[in-house]
């Protein structure tokens, strides 16, 4: 009924017009996120085995699910793992795999089964072994409370399980179940073998021990949170009277979790503790594993800043250490997850942007010097594969277009430009997931106007050997809309900065006319909007919103993460939210020349930083935005937590100006256009609490706006049935009624 409506509503403003927007029948929110029409089938996961024989797949029939390996050469298939192998004793059905490994050896399976959700991701549950030998199927943790066991791995024998419960590192011998508490002092803020919040989403570290390679020890990272501020959501709904939900959440500037390292004999005993002299709350302990060895655990040690990631070797007997290398950056680092060890243990891969790209080096394990694998004036995005056999490192980037991704390669002992493998027919987007020995690879194309395509293919020569999903259906359905193409453009500011972007016109476009324009927006250094990728409902959104009768555009402003080089990527340091506001705004300024866009009339639209950017925009420059919808937003930098915000913003105590200047609410006062705020109560990311702040203020300044508030979503405002679909209607009805859409005469 609220579509319905605001149609009507649109269409008696647009009777003055001179065109009004042809709508496509077929298109509508209803359909994008409320049926399956528009899903895309996919494939996986898939598990590449380390023994070259090919490829595992979770497959489930009608009695449950079954684990079946493909050999990639020909096709052929078998069953590893059945579903009645898979079926507890007494019970009819299979488990419900959520998760799966190997043993070393192959013969047990470890299986994730009855989820819960820590957060963002499902890392709670329980866990099972299967003896492929003796076909018993047995549950693990069987004393503790159910669905409380983390992160189980099979010891490298694989006769052992370690695993956290409740935050506490436990191991479980297989043979008879008994279990060895390697730690005895966890508690709600005394963490072992996992993470605090903030570790865990902006680190992205979830999983907290590592097995040494002959199973003896385990080290495993310690955190104590109680320094942390306390921030308390409230629950009003779900109960006669309301409770709080409490979360430690360290705000800029505030403390840290203590962090440090220790190693513990697998059967028990002492944690010899890795010595540190540095201020345990005011250095991160970013990265850490075996270093190749049993001896030796290598660690990424950050200062708070982000500034220095210092690379330590600690002894696992004594927890002394030597610096191996040290990476400087003015800005900010990132902690480098493309860490493998070479040449039987003496040499090891680094990522480093100090060139000014990002680059692959091979760093000695003695002395720490670098040697070049890649150089050049282009950054690679991700290590795909290292094959050491042939020699080859493969390597995820873009040497000629920032919004495209392709896979090349090049000898790993450096001295070649890149290969490139992707075909030079498929411009777009490309991803990969290669087999142990390089031969093969399960690759992903896709494009902005291109549903993905799954192909097994094979390497270096990137022959498709199978096709494994086509989405024919889903393609088919998306051409009988018979929808513009996204067109991708660069523009040139008055500052001569060259911005990438990308336009969606109606379909019934006249460039005779001028139309409203309604930006996507992002703009921090988490993400880019302008992909040659497809977006899924996001872009089908886009695309219902330019048949209303808009130009939609989306641009990425300095500082956005693309493969351009690193003074574009850190050029925003200290000034989140300013710079990218500057070149938001100049970029309106040239596309606001273009003859059909009519510059009285334009929106614009962002979620989480998108959000904020929204503000900023509407309330730095007042004149040029008009309609603004902001979920989710970050209005104030200094509510939001110590990693991320301080990374590129250094401390609110020395950047005081740069946290007042970057945060939209400093430009309340200037609203003059039309306001949607929109949050979810429960967000443990992006507090409702700015929203709140943000509220107070504009009522303070006699600012009109409309706000909506989901009780009880997170940040991605999903939970609860029907909330994905009011939501999207709600933007949609919002923006109709807003900002009037259609083409009128020049």
């Amino acid at each position: 009924m609220l579509r319905r409506v605001s149609l009507l509503v649109a269409f008696l403003l647009l009777t003055a017009t001179v065109s009004v927007a042809q709508t496509t029948p077929n298109l509508s929110v209803e359909r994008i996120f409320g049926t399956a029409d528009f899903d895309a089938d996919r494939f996986g996961p898939a598990r590449w085995l380390e023994d070259g024989s090919g490829y595992t797949l979770l497959e489930r029939g009608p009695g449950g699910a079954s684990i079946v390996r493909y050999d990639p050469a020909s096709g052929r298939s078998d069953v590893l793992v059945s579903a009645s192998e898979l079926t507890p004793p007494g019970a009819t059905e299979s488990l419900s795999v959520a998760d799966y490994a190997w043993s070393a050896d192959s013969r047990k399976l470890l299986v994730f089964t009855n989820t819960r959700r820590v957060w963002r991701y499902n890392t709670r549950g329980d866990y099972w072994v299967l003896d492929r030998d003796s076909g018993s199927l047995e549950q693990i943790g069987r004393n503790f409370p159910a669905t409380t066991l983390m992160f189980a791995t099979f010891s490298p024998q694989g006769d052992r399980v370690a695993y956290v419960s409740e935050h506490n590192l436990y191991v479980e011998q297989l043979a008879d179940h008994s279990v060895t508490a390697l730690t005895h002092d966890g508690t709600e803020t005394l963490i072992n073998g996992t993470f605090d919040w903030v570790y865990e989403e902006e680190f992205h570290n979830r999983h907290g021990f590592r097995w040494s390679p002959d199973g003896k020890r385990i080290a495993y990272w310690q955190l104590d949170a109680a320094a942390v501020g306390e921030f308390l959501m409230i629950n009003n709904t779900d109960s006669l009277y309301s409770f709080t939900i409490p979360l430690q959440y360290p705000k800029t500037g505030t403390d840290n979790s203590t962090v440090r390292i220790g190693i513990v004999p697998a059967d028990g005993g002492q944690t010899v503790w890795v010595r540190d002299d540095h201020d345990a709350q005011e250095h991160y302990m970013a990265r850490m594993d075996w270093a190749a060895d049993s001896d030796e655990i290598l660690i990424q040690h950050m200062d708070r800043l982000q500034q220095v990631n210092t690379v330590l070797l600690a002894d696992a007997d004594t927890g002394t250490t030597r610096t191996v290398l040290v990476d400087r950056d003015d800005a900010w680092l990132d902690a480098v997850d493309d860490l493998l060890w070479l040449d039987g243990g003496r040499t090891f891969t680094w990522v480093s942007e100090q060139s000014g790209y990002r680059h692959v080096h091979l760093a000695d394990r003695a002395t720490g010097k670098l040697t070049d694998v890649t150089s050049g004036d282009y950054d690679i995005v991700s290590v795909a594969k290292i094959d050491t056999k042939g020699g080859w490192l493969y390597f995820i980037g873009s040497l000629d277009l920032p919004t495209d991704r392709y896979l090349y390669r090049v000898p790993l002992r450096g001295g070649a430009s890149p290969e490139r493998l992707s075909p030079a027919s498929q411009p777009g987007w490309h991803e990969y997931q290669i087999s142990a020995d390089a031969r093969w690879a399960i690759h992903t194309y896709e494009s902005a106007d291109r549903v993905p395509v799954i192909d097994l293919v094979s390497l270096p020569d990137h022959r498709v050997v199978r096709t494994l999903v086509d989405n024919a259906r889903l393609q088919a359905t998306v051409d009988a809309l018979k929808l513009r193409k996204t067109e991708f453009f660069q523009l040139e500011t008055a500052e001569g900065v060259t911005l990438d972007g990308w336009v969606v016109k109606p379909t019934h476009f006249d460039a005779s006319l001028r139309y409203p324009v309604f930006f996507y927006v992002y703009g921090e250094p988490w993400g880019q909007t302008v992909q040659n990728r497809w977006g899924g409902a996001e872009q089908l959104w886009h695309y219902l919103v330019a048949e209303q009768g808009y130009v939609v555009i989306s641009i990425d402003n300095r500082g956005t993460p693309g493969p351009r080089n690193r003074a574009w990527r850190k050029s925003i340091y200290g000034e989140i939210g300013t710079l990218a506001s500057v070149d938001q705004a100049a970029a309106l300024d040239v596309i606001s020349t273009w003859p059909w866009i009519d510059a009285s009339r334009v929106g614009i639209w962002g979620w989480s930083g998108g959000g904020s950017m929204t503000l900023n925009m509407l309330f730095r420059h007042p004149d040029k935005y008009h309609v603004g919808m902001s979920v989710a937003p970050v209005p104030d930098q200094t509510l939001y937590d110590t990693i991320y915000q301080e990374r590129y913003m250094g401390l609110p105590q020395s950047n005081p100006e740069g946290y007042r200047g970057g945060s939209p609410i400093t430009y309340a006062a200037g609203l003059k256009g039309k306001l949607l705020l929109v949050h979810g109560t429960g967000d443990d990311n992006v507090h409702y609490q700015g929203s709140e702040r943000l509220i107070n203020r504009l009522i303070a300044e006699g600012k009109q706006f409309e706000m909506f508030a989901y009780p009880n979503r997170s940040h991605g405002i999903y939970e609860g049935p029907g909330t994905t679909l009011h939501l999207r209607n709600l933007l949609t009805r919002y923006l109709l009624e807003n900002l009037r859409p259609g083409g009128v005469a020049r």
